[in-house]
């Protein structure tokens, strides 16, 4: 292992280097993203209509793939995070909240009730003058998820 190491020391560097870019990157993304989330995302029924989507038919197909890739990008680096310096539940939890597939309200809701979490959101929330995000009760709202095909909407 120490030979493979000596002879590949450019890949230590850049290993380095891309965790250093990862850890700079999140400790910015992640409390800008924290805050643009509305303060009642979690205790909505229903999502807000989106306007966009019906002047620009064409452009919606690439931004979902485009925020699902990005969703998937911060879920992996989120758990790279749990070995590597970096805030991983949020990022993860960003990762989710970008992301569309079934269940996601659930898992959202199960990220952000953990209390740490929750915390760490709300003292981000709170440093940049936002209201606290408001949770619903356990087990309410989680049988009035919408349905699969209304989750893929941006």
């Amino acid at each position: 292992m120490t030979d493979w190491l000596q002879t590949h020391e450019w890949a230590l560097w850049w290993a380095g280097i891309l965790s250093l870019i990862t850890f700079v990157g999140t400790l910015i993304a992640i409390p800008v993203l924290v805050v643009r989330i509305p303060k009642d995302y979690f205790t909505r029924t229903e999502r807000p209509p989106e306007h966009w989507s019906f002047r620009y038919p064409l452009v919606r197909p690439t931004v979902l793939i485009l925020k699902n890739l990005l969703g998937a990008v911060l879920v992996l680096l989120g758990l790279s995070m749990f070995f590597l310096p970096g805030q991983g539940i949020l990022t993860m939890l960003i990762g989710v909240t970008l992301m569309n597939f079934p269940g996601k309200r659930a898992l959202e809701r199960s990220i952000i009730r953990k209390q740490p979490v929750h915390g760490a959101v709300n003292w981000v929330r709170a440093r940049a003058h936002r209201a606290p995000l408001q949770l619903p009760a356990r087990g309410h709202l989680e049988e009035a998820d919408p349905p699969h095909d209304a989750e893929t909407k941006i």
